[in-house]
């Protein structure tokens, strides 16, 4: 069993030059498709994620939100499960005859059984959309949009651990230099004295970096393996199940709101404007587009193309608010395309172009060579023996080594 450098799918078969040849052959198949559905996600993954701090920051009134950032997650959540059951209808009504019905029970059970990881990545998510207010009420657009770029290279450690990923090192080395385009956009987003949960600023700046960093990245990569590991299902029924899993636990915690700052917080439309329902909107097309990131592409792509939007924040956040755009992002953001140039340059990628689970193959493969080899030099030897001893018999016959 090998894996495909591109779609990461499984491929078996009974022998290693069968294999090979089923390797390559899949691989030239779906390289363009994927190319250009990666182009596709980039593209639609840099305009999203661009336009999502702008609208939380738009969504504030005398700098704090008149709403429950939970319910802004919970109607999110419910207009992405929305789309999945959409979606499954026209998938299912597509099926050819013959083909397992998508939306029989069976199926359904089958599925839930074998994608119940994806509450996983589901309850860290609810966690950290939570945490994307909570940072817009203390940093700029901008300053969010960078420091979100530090969950690169937890996710790059993460893959690595979870998933037996294998970076070269000059990969490991454009995420250092990620690192430091990042650290070269300073914070100065923040007033002189603002505390944050009665903390002083940088020390609850550093927690909420430190958890805003961590719960996501873990989140990335536990839903990439979840969707990849049942690769067979449906992108779009085991979004169901994710998106589901998050409605479940965007309403226990309005639930839990309403239980300690009264009945009235119930409410979930209570102080929603537009700028929330373009968010919402915004967010939902994130996720879903998110999941096809980590189904047919990488956690390493989504991130870095988020990576780019953030440049385009900063101009939107300077046009539209104000904020100015100091050297120090400028060159910050020069720095994170370089790093992301080379990161995916051919000469990064040249010692990762063996798939995973060849190796093995391939040294076999080399051991049967030089066993051919052994074998074919003594067939020659044995060959050239046989007609030495046939050429002296018709005189007569001699020992074949001196006595």
């Amino acid at each position: 069993m090998i894996e495909c450098s591109v779609c990461h799918s499984k491929l078996v078969s009974p022998t290693s030059k069968t294999v090979s040849r089923a390797y390559v052959t899949h691989r030239s198949e779906i390289s363009s498709k994927y190319h250009a559905l990666n182009v596709l996600l980039v593209v639609g993954d840099c305009i999203l994620v661009g336009f999502q701090p702008i609208l939380v920051y738009m969504s504030k009134v005398d700098g704090s939100f008149k709403f429950s950032p939970v319910s802004v997650n919970f109607l999110t959540e419910v207009a992405k499960v929305f789309f999945a059951i959409v979606m499954l209808l026209f998938q299912a009504r597509q099926q050819k005859v013959g083909e397992k019905p998508l939306l029989s029970i069976s199926t359904f059970v089958q599925a839930a059984r074998n994608n119940v990881l994806l509450a996983v990545p589901a309850l860290l998510y609810a966690i950290n959309n939570y945490l994307k207010f909570i940072m817009q009420l203390y940093f700029n657009p901008a300053t969010v949009k960078m420091l979100s770029n530090l969950k690169v290279l937890v996710i790059a450690v993460l893959l690595k651990i979870i998933m037996k990923r294998h970076f070269s090192i000059i990969q490991w080395e454009a995420l250092a230099l990620l690192l430091i385009g990042i650290s070269v956009n300073q914070l100065r987003s923040l007033p002189e004295g603002t505390t944050a949960l009665g903390l002083p600023v940088a020390t609850g700046a550093c927690i909420y970096t430190l958890i805003f960093v961590t719960v996501p990245s873990l989140a990335s990569v536990f839903n990439e393996y979840a969707l990849k590991s049942q690769f067979e299902t449906s992108i779009y029924l085991q979004n169901l199940f994710l998106y589901g899993y998050g409605a479940v636990f965007n309403f226990l915690a309005i639930i839990g709101t309403a239980i300690f700052k009264g009945p009235s917080s119930f409410d979930i439309l209570q102080g929603h404007s537009r700028a929330t329902m373009f968010l919402i909107c915004n967010n939902a097309a994130q996720g879903i587009l998110s999941s096809f990131f980590f189904k047919y592409a990488d956690t390493i792509l989504k991130k870095y193309s988020s990576t780019v939007a953030t440049i385009f924040t900063g101009i939107a956040s300077a046009l539209l608010f104000g904020h100015t755009l100091t050297m120090n992002f400028i060159l910050g953001i020069s720095i994170v395309f370089i790093s992301m140039h080379q990161f995916f340059s051919p000469l990064a990628k040249a010692k990762n172009e063996v798939p995973n689970g060849t190796q093995e193959m391939m040294d076999a493969q080399d051991l049967r060579s030089k066993e051919a080899s052994f074998i074919n030099m003594t067939a020659g030897a044995t060959e050239d023996a046989s007609h030495l001893v046939g050429h002296d018999e018709k005189h007569e016959k001699q020992p074949l080594l001196p006595t």
